[in-house]
C-alpha cells in the first residue's frame, strides 16, 4: 500500500498502513490477495470457475441484539458438489479481502483433492468485499457502516452459513475442514480456534498470525523481500538498493523525461509514483516467486525473482542503474508483452479490496519499517502518525492490541499446545509473510510444513506437471494429515 490517502492497495497492493518516511509515505503491504493494477478488460477479472453462485441471508451483527443488528444482507458463496456424497467432508475456503471468484480461481488445490475425499467445496465471500456488501454502494460511506467490518464478524458469518448449509443438505454429521491463504489463512486458523465445534481442522497457508503487537520484528517483511533478491544475485540486490538515490535526484523538471523512460501512459506527478511502481513490482514478485509459470497477480515466469535479476545482471554495462531496475520491474507488469505503456498512478480497485484500509485502521495493525539491511529506502513507523491518519480518514483510531487479545499470538507455543489442535501452518521461506507465521511444530496436531523454496501460499495453487518434488511432497503431507483428521472423526462418530 501506500499511505492511507493514496492507498494503492494490497493488494494494490495489499496495503493500507502508513510508513513514516523522511521523504514521503511508503507503501506497506498486508496479507490477502493483493490489489494490483489490473485493467477493466483484464480477463482475470471474471475468471471461469467450476462453481455455482449462491447468496445467504446473513445478520449484520452477530454480537448484539439491538433491532439494527437483525438487518439482513446477502452473502455470496460458491459451491462445487461434483464429487460430493452425503455425509462426506465439506471443505470451506474462508474468504479474503476481495472478490471470492478470484480466490476460487486461484485455489486449485481444493479441486485437486476433492475427488479423493468426495468433498463438497464451499468458498465464502468475506463481508464488505465483492458482492457481499451489507449497505450496497454505501457500505464504505462512514464508520457507522464500516464498523461492522471486522474479522470476528466474518468468522461468525462463516459459522452461521456452514451450520445452515449442513442443515439444508441434511448432512449435519459431515466433518468440516477450513482452508485459507494469507489473510484467509489467518481466518482459517482463527476459525479452528474459535469454532472447534464447527470445523475439525484448518489448513492455514502463508498466514502471518504473528505479524501483530511486536511479536515479529517490524522490518522482517522487507528484509525478507530483500533477501530473496540477494539470494538470486548480489549484484541485482546492490543495483536495486542504489537505484533509489538515482531516482530521488530527479528534479521536478525531469519528470517528463522520467515519464518517457518509464513508458508511462501519462506524465507522472512525482518521483514517488515511480518509486511506488517499482516497489510494488519487487514486493509482489518476491511473494509470487512460484516454481512454475503463474497468472495470479499478473502473468509471470517460473521463479520470476531470478528472471528479474537476470535482466539486471545481463543489461548493458553503460546503462544507468535506474534504467536497469525499470527493465527488471517491467517483467512484472509486462511479461505477456501486452502493454504499450504503464499506469504509474491512479490504479483502480477492480477486485473490490479497498475495505482493507478500514481493517488496517481498526484491528489489523501490522507496523512495518524498512531497515538498513533492506534494498528499499529506510523508513520508520510512527504509531501516532498512523493513528492520526486513521482518525482523519475514518474518525477512529486503531486498537493496536486487539488481535492478540482476541486470538492470541504472544507465547503462542505455550498457549496453543494446551488447547489448540488440528491446524496445519504451511509456508514457503521465500514468501516475505512467512516470517510472521508459525514455522515449527507446536504439538503433534499443530504442524508447520515449511518449504525452503516456497512462495506465497504456493501449496494452494493448482497442481501442474512441472511442480517440483518439494511441492508435491508438501501437498502430499497436507492430504495425509487431513485424511487422518477425517478418519479419526468418523471413528469417533462410530464409537458414540
Amino acid at each position: 500500500m501506500a499511505s492511507l490517502s493514496s492507498f494503492l492497495l494490497l493488494l494494490i497492493l495489499l496495503f493500507a498502513i502508513t510508513l513514516a518516511s523522511s521523504a514521503a509515505s511508503v507503501k506497506t503491504y498486508f496479507p490477502g490477495i493483493f490489489q494490483s493494477s489490473l485493467k477493466k478488460n483484464d480477463k482475470n477479472l471474471k475468471p471461469k470457475i467450476p462453481y455455482e453462485t449462491h447468496y445467504f441471508p446473513q445478520n449484520l451483527d452477530h454480537f448484539t441484539f439491538q433491532p439494527k443488528s437483525y438487518k439482513i444482507f446477502y452473502q455470496k458463496y460458491l459451491l462445487n458438489s461434483q464429487y460430493w456424497q452425503k455425509g462426506a467432508p465439506i471443505f470451506v475456503y474462508t474468504g479474503n479481502e476481495g472478490d471470492i471468484d478470484w480466490f476460487a480461481a486461484n485455489t486449485g488445490f481444493l479441486l485437486d483433492i476433492a475427488p479423493k475425499f468426495h468433498a463438497l467445496l464451499v468458498f465464502i465471500e468475506h463481508r464488505f468485499y465483492g458482492e457481499s456488501k451489507p449497505f450496497g454502494k454505501n457500505s464504505y460511506k462512514s464508520a457507522k457502516t464500516l464498523g461492522y467490518l471486522n474479522s470476528q464478524q466474518a468468522l461468525a458469518d462463516f459459522a452461521v452459513l456452514i451450520r445452515s448449509l449442513k442443515q439444508n443438505l441434511s448432512s449435519e454429521t459431515s466433518p468440516v475442514v477450513v482452508f485459507g491463504g494469507s489473510y484467509g489463512g489467518m481466518l482459517a486458523a482463527w476459525f479452528r480456534l474459535k469454532y472447534p465445534h464447527t470445523a475439525i481442522g484448518a489448513l492455514a497457508s502463508s498466514a502471518p498470525i504473528l505479524q501483530f503487537d511486536g511479536i515479529t520484528p517490524w522490518s522482517s517483511f522487507y528484509d525478507a523481500v530483500s533477501q530473496d533478491f540477494k539470494d538470486a544475485s548480489l549484484n541485482c540486490y546492490e543495483v536495486i538498493n542504489s537505484s533509489w538515490t538515482e531516482l530521488e535526484s530527479i528534479s521536478k523538471e525531469g519528470l517528463a523525461e522520467l515519464s518517457r523512460d518509464f513508458r508511462a501512459c501519462k506524465k507522472v506527478s512525482s518521483i514517488y509514483s515511480a518509486r511506488d511502481w517499482l516497489w510494488e513490482a519487487f514486493v509482489y514478485t518476491a511473494m509470487m516467486n512460484y516454481p512454475t509459470e503463474s497468472n495470479f497477480m499478473k502473468p509471470l515466469p517460473a521463479y520470476p525473482v531470478k528472471e528479474m535479476c537476470k535482466i539486471i545482471d545481463e543489461s548493458s554495462p553503460g546503462a544507468s542503474k535506474l534504467s536497469r531496475v525499470f527493465e527488471a520491474a517491467s517483467l512484472y507488469y509486462n511479461y505477456s508483452q501486452a502493454e504499450k505503456c504503464f499506469e504509474l498512478e491512479d490504479e483502480t480497485d477492480d477486485h473490490g479490496l479497498s475495505g482493507w484500509n478500514w481493517q488496517a485502521c481498526t484491528e489489523m495493525v501490522m507496523p512495518m519499517t524498512v531497515s538498513n539491511k533492506s534494498m528499499f529506502p529506510p523508513s520508520s513507523f510512527s504509531y501516532k502518525e498512523f493513528a492520526d491518519d486513521c482518525m482523519k480518514n475514518y474518525g477512529v483510531r486503531p486498537r493496536q492490541h486487539w488481535i492478540t487479545t482476541e486470538f492470541g499470538g504472544k507465547n503462542i507455543e505455550q498457549v496453543l499446545k494446551r488447547f489448540g489442535s488440528n491446524i496445519i501452518f504451511s509456508n514457503g521461506l521465500q514468501d516475505p509473510w512467512s516470517r510472521g507465521s508459525v514455522l515449527k511444530n507446536i504439538s503433534g496436531s499443530l504442524v508447520a510444513l515449511v518449504a525452503e523454496k516456497g512462495a506465497h501460499h504456493t501449496d494452494l495453487r493448482p497442481a501442474t506437471g512441472k511442480d517440483p518434488d518439494w511441492l508435491i511432497e508438501q501437498r502430499k503431507q497436507e492430504v495425509e494429515i487431513i485424511h487422518k483428521w477425517i478418519s479419526d472423526y468418523y471413528l469417533d462418530m462410530k464409537q458414540e
